[in-house]
């Protein structure tokens, strides 16, 4: 599946358009309605619940962003719902509700966080939530992720829907976690042709890289994240299709 023309329309709004001061926390349901309102596009991450629900949240512990200590995935959908983003007054959001909230009216841009914690084939159950909760969803969607075999997986279940990597430079120093020879075929976009990915999100200081621009010469849509000021954005867009921005108005 290509990516639908709407990922290329409008500027995509990075974990939606949020502002804590202004209560609108990232990935929260207010900041998926000020997204709307200003008809941005919409990027949000994806997480599992306990009991294997798709829960809109970017980071695998509770932390940074809630009151709340522990990792997501130990607590049920239902104890997530109930607990308050930092900066706003509502719970951490499923899928489901997120989708029932956009509707179709903004594209949808949905990262998958890798849960193999090495970018490895430990992957399946995010993933079967993530198609169970859009089946029937008929708004523009799209679905990436770090981790190919994420994206491969999704490509099993989901094979209708357009798909891509999110993708960087790999330097080691931000990603101690995985070995070289991994660091170095993520680099080269290597799995690109084999999981049908249509599209790549690619990292703003890298986007000069080698095997952005063979894909980019090959019409491959290149997205970029993640974009904070004006002038950040003029020079993204010399080499990218569109971008995702926060901390501005894009």
């Amino acid at each position: 599946m290509t990516l639908p023309a709407a990922f290329l329309a409008r500027p995509i709004s990075h974990r939606a358009l949020h502002d804590r001061a202004q209560g609108r926390p990232e990935n929260s349901r207010a900041a998926i309605r000020a997204a709307i309102a200003q008809d941005y596009g919409i990027e949000i991450d994806l997480q599992p619940s306990a009991d294997g629900v798709a829960m809109v949240f970017h980071d695998d512990t509770l932390d940074r962003l809630t009151g709340r200590q522990g990792r997501v995935s130990d607590f049920t959908a239902e104890a997530l719902g109930g607990i308050a983003l930092s900066g706003g007054d509502e719970g951490i959001p499923t899928l489901t509700e997120v989708l029932e909230i956009v509707a179709g009216r903004v594209p949808l841009l949905i990262e998958i966080k890798d849960q193999d914690g090495a970018m490895g084939p430990d992957v399946g159950v995010l993933e079967q939530a993530t198609a169970t909760a859009l089946q029937g969803y008929d708004g523009p969607v799209a679905l990436m992720s770090f981790n190919p075999h994420a994206v491969a997986e999704m490509a099993r279940l989901a094979p209708d829907l357009p798909r891509g990597l999110t993708t960087c430079g790999y330097d080691a120093d931000d990603w101690p976690e995985l070995s070289a020879e991994t660091r170095a075929d993520l680099r080269a976009i290597a799995d690109f042709d084999r999981v049908g990915a249509s599209f790549i999100s690619h990292q703003i200081t890298d986007l000069g890289a080698a095997p952005v621009a063979e894909l980019r010469a090959r019409g491959v849509p290149v997205l970029c994240w993640t974009v904070r000021t004006p002038a950040e954005e003029a020079e993204a867009r010399k080499l990218a299709g569109n971008i995702t921005f926060e901390q501005y108005l894009a």
